[in-house]
């Protein structure tokens, strides 16, 4: 399995294939399941909101589009991925990459991420791509 962090998802969603680049994508078409964790779509809401992204088509149907049109799995933050996002170390201050992290951890799975900060996270060891 791989989990996608939030941009990742978006590029792949968007086939921004610049962005993505030719090694994720093969990582992600290869790969026997895909998923996010629940809070992605949450982290793209507030984006939107906040004029940080521009989707190509409406948000609802962006998310209708980024998950059942997509064969993309949605994780549900558990009590155990909440917890294990609580004690990991302070590298990364922002609580939806922290989630996103703890949910790789959680479901010993791989986690294919841009954001420099989690390699910080030795907990990941070579479950980061």
């Amino acid at each position: 399995m791989i989990i996608l962090d939030t941009h990742i998802w978006l590029w792949w969603v968007n086939r921004d294939t610049v962005k993505l680049g030719q090694r994720r994508l093969d990582q992600i078409t290869s790969s026997d399941v895909v998923a996010v964790s629940a809070i992605s779509p949450f982290e793209v809401a507030w984006l939107v909101h906040h004029g940080r992204i521009v989707l190509p088509i409406g948000m609802r149907d962006w998310f209708e589009k980024a998950l059942d049109g997509s064969g993309i799995n949605l994780i549900p933050v558990t009590p155990e991925i909440a917890c294990t996002a609580v004690e990991l170390p302070d590298h990364h201050s922002d609580p939806q990459d922290r989630i996103i992290i703890a949910t790789a951890l959680v479901n010993n799975a791989n986690l294919m991420s841009s954001d420099k900060k989690f390699s910080s996270y030795q907990e990941l060891g070579k479950m980061l791509i």
